[in-house]
């Protein structure tokens, strides 16, 4: 039922704007992947050569001159 009701409304908005379906569908999707981030793939594989980083609490702030 919802899916018939978001085909509906995407028809409605293509016959107003007087582009097709398509055009209506692939501008809704490009808007949705200009916000697609990707989830890194890996984290905390390696060394970031910075000693106690590791350590250190999320809500802890490390000065840039004692890393």
């Amino acid at each position: 039922m919802a899916d018939q009701i978001t085909m509906n409304k995407l028809k409605g908005l293509a016959q107003e704007r007087g582009v097709s379906l398509a055009t209506v569908v692939r501008e809704a999707l490009e808007e949705k992947a200009k916000t697609y981030r990707p989830k890194p793939l890996s984290l905390g594989m390696f060394d970031s050569g910075l000693p106690g980083i590791a350590d250190t609490l999320a809500t802890e702030r490390v000065p840039v001159e004692d890393r």
